[in-house]
């Protein structure tokens, strides 16, 4: 406080500070003339503690100062001003300090929020980089490492070596630009490095041999270096073939683990596969997709027997081609597909036989088989044929691409073949190389003159400026030994011999001649005459040009980029088709997603399977009250007519209750549970169906009605109810039967309702019928002029006879006596009327039926209040109410069928129904044709050109 005091005082031009401001303490010492007298007080002991910035520092404390209160005698200002500069420069540093470190944290924030967040990127680094400082000790390594000093000590004299270098520059030209050249010709590029590295390393080596290369001349100098490069040439060249045969192994490996379906990693796919896949597809998805049509291929043409075969089966990897001597032995096109697979197989378009050709067995039968097949193809006097044999050829290895073998160019046509077979291989050959997508491999014989050759002259026709052509000289170790100047081989690889134009040039050798050599052998001898050949070691040929393996890799090149030309074409065509169709969609259904067969197929599978689980939602008082109606509607008719009528005509009560019993249980042994579970099989296709074809108002798609409709009757044709059902339905209905004890009035009223409705219903049929055979009555003549038929007079009065007849005896039986009839049909003739016997009975059947239902109707009013008699048995009491108990009996029996049929339904049947109808749809779902019948239209039609 004294300190804070001081430094307000004496801070800037020297000034008095009021004195209410400042502590007693400074009143003391400020106030000049302050009465030391009158403020006598105790000396004040406090604690005066070193405050530091280091707050975390234990403060020390100093000894308790004493501090009297009073006048001040002397006043030493300058010891303040002292103290409040020191205090001023100390806090300036402490909030400079605070101030300066606040900003550089800020702005350390800042940039630490513009910098992108890298934790998402650690996968780029692999995992044992972030663990090599728990296997490595760095601070050993760095010890162990020698100082700048002794490390600059190890190094060369670079300034020496230079001066060396440009010493010797002249001398080292020649062989350096050789050199050069014979690395920048050869494909060993990536093996060898640049040319001025490879020149290096020659140089290097001549050095060491200073003296000996100054006494040989620069051409010995130069023969040096070119068999050196030979050697390292051919020795780099084992080395990639041992590599890429091992590559092949493993490849083989990873294919065999595919076709079994053992994926453990996931392999990075090549351009080559990614193209073999899409093709795959096309051909899988569309059937009339023909792959070889759509993309190049690569047409092998040449003199006869100029090798052109034995230059595809070394491609193919295998001898798979009928072979002569100075014969004709392609007589049609052979087209082979190569591909990449597990298995060395060959198997033809048509066929489903692989031939496995690892085994002479399967190599023998499938040049058999192609021979037989070409010979089958040539017409009856044609020596050639212009179908085409399909081959697929798959192995591991095999580049992907399609090659067709065309018969040989012949120059005259020779006895035993046709007139035209010249003419006939001239158009063959045009017709397959006049595609421009077509790869002509023009194949020259190198052990014969090339001036007998016509092939050449063919292809320069059919590809003047060579975009397309590659040529291939054959024989070349024929040609080596028989053609006395070398340089005129040198001359057909440079293009300069002949006037046609092609890509590339290549040299290879098919083999000594033998037809049972094998591949491998015919590889070995090639590669055995290449690195001891003149031709090579002369400069005459090129590294790159020679073997039918860099032939292949060049041909496959070739072939794949027109591939991807050939492909993004098509692509391009296809984006503009479905441009179209997807505006066509737009227009037609812009409210609709674009769903093919197989996906609408999968939607009202999923609709139908709804549905039917909708039959569980029906509940038991719908499917009671239906089964009730339905079974009565069937069994009505077989109840009044066979049953109650027949017992009505009875005298008495007993022999009524007698003859309903027997008549009961001869019905249900019979006919009621098998009627009764056809009503319930019906009841069930019927609410089936109500669901199937109901229309769910805007939701409603009319596309799938066929489908649902031949799902609806496939599943109701597969379903058959129970077989135990009727034998458990026969007891239970035959017990309800049993039973006469009418509870209560409820139960009287019901079933006096239930006969009344029943009566009542009958009754309304036979007027009917009565009015169609007597015809209108007077009424309906007179309003809309209606007249009877001479028949329909002839019923009328037979009628009004009849009903005579039954006012008179109003206990009549039902049937009519031999002598009625005789009375009623003179009557009708003394009237004038002639009737027939039978007409009389047939009029009477009726009209004593509508006067027996009159009659029950009005037995049923009066035995309303029977309720009372009948449970005391009818005792002491005229009226007998026995047809009210049948009609009890059966309306009961109705009820108790209904509840056991639907609990049939709900805990079994629909069960069944559900698992038929699943059946159905997966049949459905597998048979593409009646998804093609059941699903039609132009939406599903544009849909499907869409998938595709």
């Amino acid at each position: 406080v004294i300190c804070r005091s001081l430094a307000k005082s004496s801070y800037g031009i020297k000034r008095k500070s009021p004195l209410q401001n400042l502590h007693l303490v400074s009143r003391s010492i400020h106030h000049p003339c302050y009465p030391s007298s009158k403020f006598q007080r105790p000396p004040l002991r406090i604690s005066i503690q070193l405050f530091s910035s280091l707050n975390r520092l234990p403060l020390r404390k100093t000894k308790l100062l004493n501090v009297k209160y009073g006048y001040q005698f002397h006043r030493n200002f300058w010891l303040a001003r002292l103290a409040s500069r020191l205090l001023k420069v100390r806090y300036l540093i402490l909030g400079s300090a605070v101030g300066g470190g606040y900003t550089a944290k800020k702005t350390y924030d800042q940039w630490k929020d513009m910098m992108p967040d890298l934790d998402e990127y650690k996968w780029i680094v692999p995992d044992f980089i972030w663990e090599l400082d728990e296997h490595i000790d760095f601070e050993k390594l760095i010890k162990a490492l020698p100082d700048a000093d002794d490390l600059a000590k190890l190094l060369p004299d670079f300034d020496k070596i230079g001066e060396s270098f440009t010493s010797l520059k002249g001398f080292f030209s020649p062989g350096y630009n050789l050199v050069s050249e014979v690395i920048g010709s050869s494909d060993l590029l990536l093996l060898l490095g640049s040319p001025g590295e490879t020149a290096f390393r020659a140089t290097d080596q001549g050095y060491d041999n200073d003296k000996q290369y100054k006494k040989v001349s620069d051409k010995e100098k130069i023969d040096q270096l070119q068999e050196e490069l030979l050697r390292t040439q051919l020795k780099y060249q084992r080395m990639l073939e041992r590599l890429e045969k091992e590559n092949k192994e493993l490849r083989k490996l990873v294919l065999q683990r595919d076709d079994k379906g053992i994926h453990q990693r996931k392999l990075k796919k090549s351009l080559i596969d990614m193209y073999s896949e899409v093709l795959d597809i096309l051909s899988d998805y569309d059937a009339s997709y023909n792959t070889q049509d759509h993309l190049p291929r690569v047409v092998v043409v040449g003199d006869q027997s100029a090798g052109k075969t034995s230059v595809l089966e070394m491609i193919a990897q295998a001898r798979i081609f009928p072979r002569g001597s100075g014969e004709m032995m392609t007589r049609s096109p052979v087209k082979v597909t190569l591909s990449e697979g597990p298995h060395h197989v060959a198997l033809f378009k048509d066929s489903s036989r692989e031939f496995d050709l690892t085994k002479e067995e399967d190599l023998a039968a499938l040049r058999n088989e192609i021979e037989i097949r070409m010979r089958n193809s040539v017409k009856e006097g044609c020596t050639v044929s212009t179908e085409t044999i399909s081959l697929s050829v798959k192995g591991p290895g095999l580049q992907r691409m399609v090659l067709v073998d065309l018969p040989g160019v012949i120059s005259t046509v020779t006895s035993g073949m046709a007139p035209d077979t010249k003419e006939t291989i001239f158009s063959i050959s045009k017709a397959y190389m006049q595609n421009p997508n077509a790869i002509i491999l023009c194949i020259q014989d190198g052990s014969v003159d090339a001036e007998r050759s016509i092939v050449t002259d063919l292809v320069s026709q059919m590809d003047p400026q060579g975009k397309r052509t590659i040529f291939v000289l054959t024989k070349v170790d024929l040609a080596e030994k028989n053609v006395a100047s070398p340089s005129r081989i040198q001359q057909i690889i440079e293009g300069k011999l002949f006037p046609m134009k092609a890509l590339g040039y290549f040299a290879v050798v098919t083999g000594k001649g033998n037809s049972s050599e094998s591949i491998e052998s015919i590889k070995e001898y090639e590669e055995e005459f290449f690195q001891n050949s003149k031709l090579l070691k002369a400069c005459m040929l090129k590294a790159h040009q020679v073997t039918t393996k860099n032939l292949s890799l060049a041909v496959s090149d070739c072939f794949w980029k027109m591939v991807r030309e050939s492909v993004e074409q098509q692509a391009d065509a296809f984006k503009a088709t479905r441009f179209n169709l997807e505006t066509e969609w737009k227009n037609n259904y812009p409210r609709l997603r674009e769903l093919d067969r197989n996906e609408l197929f999968e939607k009202a599978k999923n609709e139908i399977l709804d549905e039917v689980i909708s039959l569980t939602q029906v509940t038991p008082k719908h499917w009671e009250e239906i089964l009730q109606k339905t079974l009565w509607e069937r069994v009505s008719t077989h109840v009044i007519e066979n049953i109650y009528l027949p017992a009505a005509q009875t005298m008495n009560s007993g022999t009524f209750n007698t003859t309903v019993d027997i008549k009961l249980k001869q019905w249900t042994d019979k006919q009621l549970p098998n009627k009764a579970v056809e009503v319930a099989w019906e009841t069930l296709q019927e609410e089936f169906s109500r669901f199937m074809t109901e229309q769910k108002g805007k939701e409603h798609d009319d596309i799938f009605d066929k489908l649902k409709q031949a799902v609806k009757e496939e599943s109701i044709k597969r379903h058959k109810w129970n077989e135990r059902a009727e034998d458990s339905l026969r007891v239970i209905q035959h017990n309800a039967l049993e039973d006469r004890s009418i509870s209560d009035k409820q139960q009287w009223d019901a079933a006096i309702h239930f006969m009344e409705e029943t009566l009542q219903s009958r009754l309304k049929d036979t007027e009917s019928i009565i009015e169609d055979m007597v015809g209108p009555d007077w009424k309906k003549r007179w309003l809309y002029w209606i007249g009877r038929t001479k028949e329909q007079n002839i019923r009328n009065e037979t009628k009004n006879e009849l009903e005579k007849l039954i006012k008179c005896n109003e206990e009549h039986a039902a049937y009519l006596a031999n002598d009625e009839v005789t009375t009623v049909r003179k009557n009708l003739e003394a009237r004038g009327v002639t009737v027939d016997p039978c007409l009389i009975k047939d009029t009477w059947h009726q009209i004593y039926r509508r006067y027996f239902l009159k009659t029950a109707l009005n037995h049923c009013n009066l035995c309303r209040r029977g309720f009372h008699y009948y449970q005391r048995h009818f005792v002491d009491s005229e009226l007998e109410c026995n047809d009210i108990v049948l009609f009890w009996r059966i309306q009961r029996m109705l009820a108790i069928t209904a509840n056991t049929l639907r609990q049939q339904l709900t805990n079994t049947e629909v069960r069944r129904l559900e698992k038929n109808v699943k059946e159905v749809l997966e049949d459905f779902a597998e048979d593409n044709e009646k998804k093609v019948k059941l699903l039609t239209g132009k939406r599903v039609q544009l849909a499907e050109d869409l998938s595709k």
